[in-house]
């Protein structure tokens, strides 16, 4: 719980082991960027578990996935930094074997977790596939070649090692959303409690932000942080996940990562999949 002590503000800071969060918030965790009068205590969980730890309010700061995020508006305001959203970064369907109509043919699916953002695309355009085994997202692979399921959703650094394990492709969910909205695809971004003051949360954002543009700008300080956290060890599938994940839009979200990340709530909303958000959404906003 974040607390004041001797004028220092400790905060507890949740992100995945996954090469864009270590990545992103290697300046913040080694104090390669200033942050004084702030103490920030690291742990790294998968998507899924930081997912359900938000949704129990046990951290101050936390990356999350924007499905999540839609559990827990009322607790938590997101910054504008530090977010995952792009074209062509999408989750995808992968499976042994392929399928003329996949919505009548896949009868069992494996899921990175229900609060994700891939299980909400899923399930906008899948609706009629609902047997769903969640799991760990480093599984699925396995999962899917041992027959465990007929397919699955995977995220993060199995998008550049299905095809070499002899998995397909059955869709591209990204690829779906942006075609159908226009939008590029929000996939998670970082929260932080809503009862904080504004000007605490305001410099958690503005630190989020320099560790962004220290990484950008120095990538090689991070790779041993990287590297060291990462399910994938092949470097150049580190490089690839990096640079697919991490862009403009980790720096500053803008009035374009906004509108996506909204459109992202409406359509959950209009599928029944969440009820109302909780305004302001964003940390530069106010009542």
């Amino acid at each position: 719980m974040g607390s004041v002590n001797n004028s220092v503000h400790h905060f507890s800071l949740g992100f995945s082991p996954c090469p864009n969060d270590t990545f992103i918030f290697d300046a913040l965790v080694h104090s390669r960027i200033q942050h004084q009068g702030y103490s920030i205590r690291p742990y790294l969980n998968d998507v899924e578990t930081l997912n359900r730890q938000a949704m129990q309010g046990l951290t101050d700061i936390i990356k999350l996935s924007f499905r999540a995020y839609m559990e827990v508006s009322d607790t938590y305001q997101l910054l504008t930094a530090g977010s995952a959203l792009g074209s062509g970064v999408g989750p995808l369907i992968i499976s042994k074997k392929s399928f003329d109509h996949p919505e009548s043919e896949i009868k069992s699916v494996a899921i990175p977790g229900k609060y994700t953002t891939a299980n909400l695309l899923f399930s906008v355009f899948y609706p009629r596939i609902t047997n769903k085994e969640e799991m760990v997202f480093s599984s699925i692979e396995d999962a899917v070649l041992a027959d465990h399921t007929d397919a699955g959703v995977i995220i993060h650094e199995n998008r550049f090692t299905y095809q070499a394990r002899g998995l397909k492709k059955i869709a591209d969910l990204g690829a779906l959303w942006e075609i159908r909205t226009g939008q590029p695809i929000p996939l998670g971004g970082i929260a932080i409690r809503r009862a904080l003051p504004d000007n605490v949360k305001n410099d958690i954002n503005r630190f989020v932000h320099a560790s962004v543009a220290f990484a950008l700008s120095h990538p090689e300080a991070s790779a041993e942080y990287v590297k060291s956290n990462a399910q994938e060890m092949d470097p150049e599938v580190r490089k690839k996940h990096i640079e697919l994940y991490v862009n403009e839009f980790s720096l500053d979200l803008g009035p374009s990562g906004k509108k996506a990340i909204r459109q992202l709530f409406e359509m959950a909303v209009n599928s029944g999949t969440s009820a109302t958000i909780h305004e302001p959404v964003f940390v530069d906003e106010y009542p």
